[in-house]
């Protein structure tokens, strides 16, 4: 869906959070398949091409993942970046 959104022009803001964590790293996403689904790592491609992608700061750590690790155009950040884009006046909408 944040593809879709952020292909069509909508502000997108994708957090990776959990064990989604793993696909801010280069060739982890690929390695993932869903059936009846577009390629995760191409997916993820077009978030990064037209909007933004977080990577949870406490996800990072838990996992050892540092900035040097990251695909170019991840950037880590915390809650209080989180709380920032979610109240943001033009926030329209927020799926967890």
């Amino acid at each position: 869906m944040a593809a879709t959104a952020a292909a069509s022009g909508v502000q997108v803001s994708l957090w990776l959070t959990g064990d989604a964590a793993w696909f801010a790293l280069p060739g982890k996403a690929a390695e993932f398949e869903l059936e009846h689904s577009a390629s995760l790592s191409e997916l993820l491609d077009q978030v990064l091409e037209f909007g933004t992608v977080t990577l949870c700061t406490q996800c990072a750590m838990r996992r050892s993942i540092n900035v040097d690790d990251v695909l170019n155009g991840v950037r880590i950040a915390g809650a209080a970046v989180f709380v920032e884009e979610a109240i943001a006046p033009n926030t329209q909408a927020l799926v967890y």
